[in-house]
């Protein structure tokens, strides 16, 4: 029990105390800082402006949606390729954010588009066969990476997994609500003692420090380069959204409709690329622990984003973050992208897609192989491949293809 409720599912006008719902904010922010850092740390981009921007980014998406969904956004890897070709032509990562402050507001053009168009349109573009199939695409693409961190050393990451695996289904009430937060406590004290954690950044890092922001340099070609990348992360956006929906169990596409996603989206995304972070973009890795822990509420996410915020000045703690050996990391992450996954394949049984049904059966096979086998289609600068380029084939086969109706008996 948690001030007189049941513990369970825990969602936006649950009572929950203060000191737990840091702990569970914590546990959030560790979950998105590895890939949020890692994307300025390919880059060239300052780390701490990415926390600073991922945070602040987190805080203005709950504003435009009615503080009705429960996510995290952090660094995209999509806008990776563009940025260091900028910086490698321009030799000014200014210009990079001055693309990306762009490509931000062109999803607010895509979200005036959908209001347009309306959800009745969505979903006929999007039916439930073709969503569900773009879920486990999403777990299932990620699951490589989580295999690779956690195979850079099994020692490390298995007695993590076995620790998150052991909160989340034997311990009941609120310690399993912070399987990914023991599980990280448990990895990083076993690294500590077989001597697999690296001290040197947190010896030589400062206690404070201000983030390195940087304004914006815009020219036509930077911006020409990046922003037909905004015609595949919308496809990616709409499989994130659909996701985190069909974790908590409603439809955000509909309420607060797609349009409003997507206007904080980009609204994240060109207030990050206004103080010199990268683009934005709802992180899978925080859709994991809501499946995983069943905590709904929106402002945990909030708090975390706070958390970001305050930490991003704080030097030796982003250093600490910063030593947590990578396998731990993917000890993790086998369960979150998998979690995923799953949830997809329960999006489907639920909304009973009969796969006896032809028209059914080449949907999700063919957007399975080619979302997951690694095909790609490039058109100019922009590639589609992984969810986005699945979307795409999917929409088009459900378009071609006719439902007989000897598939319908």
């Amino acid at each position: 029990m948690i001030n007189g409720k049941q513990v369970g599912v825990i969602t936006k006008n649950s009572d929950i105390s203060t000191s737990k719902s840091f702990i569970l904010s914590l546990q959030h922010f560790i979950a998105m800082f590895g890939s949020t850092v890692l994307v300025p740390l390919i880059t060239g981009l300052d780390p701490l402006v990415s926390i600073f921007a991922a945070g602040v980014g987190t805080i203005i998406f709950p504003i435009c949606t009615g503080f009705k969904v429960p996510v995290f956004l952090g660094s995209s890897f999509a806008f990776i390729a563009p940025i260091t070709l900028i910086a490698s032509v321009k030799g000014d990562l200014a210009y990079a954010n001055g693309a990306i402050f762009v490509s931000g507001l062109v999803y607010l053009l895509f979200a005036l588009l959908i209001k347009i168009a309306g959800y009745n349109f969505f979903r006929k573009v999007f039916p439930p066969v073709i969503t569900g199939t773009m879920i486990v695409i999403i777990g299932l693409t990620l699951s490589p990476t989580a295999v690779s961190m956690a195979s850079s050393n099994w020692l490390l990451s298995i007695p993590t997994l076995l620790t998150v695996i052991i909160f989340s289904t034997f311990f009941k009430g609120f310690f399993s609500m912070i399987p990914v937060l023991m599980g990280v406590i448990v990895g990083y004290a076993v690294s500590l003692i077989s001597g697999n954690i690296d001290f040197t950044a947190l010896h030589s890092a400062a206690w404070l420090s201000v983030p390195n922001f940087n304004l914006p340099k815009f020219d036509f070609w930077s911006i020409s380069v990046t922003v037909p990348l905004v015609l595949a992360t919308f496809m990616e956006h709409i499989g994130d959204i659909t996701t985190n929906g069909a974790v908590v169990g409603k439809d955000f596409t509909k309420d607060p409709g797609l349009h409003r996603t997507l206007m904080g989206d980009g609204l994240a995304t060109a207030f990050a690329g206004l103080i010199g972070g990268p683009a934005n973009t709802t992180y899978s890795e925080n859709t994991g622990v809501l499946a995983l822990t069943k905590v709904y509420n929106p402002s945990i996410l909030r708090n975390a984003a706070f958390i970001a915020i305050i930490l991003s000045f704080v030097s030796k703690f982003g250093a600490i973050l910063s030593s947590i050996p990578q396998a731990v990391i993917g000890g993790i992450s086998i369960v979150l992208f998998g979690m995923i996954a799953s949830v997809g394949i329960r999006t489907l049984i639920n909304e009973k897609i009969n796969l006896n049904i032809s028209k059914n059966l080449i949907i999700v096979s063919v957007m399975l192989v080619c979302g997951i086998g690694g095909a790609s289609i490039k058109i100019g600068s922009v590639e589609f491949k992984g969810v986005a380029l699945a979307a795409i084939i999917g929409i088009i086969l459900n378009l071609l293809i006719p439902s007989f109706e000897k598939d319908n008996k």
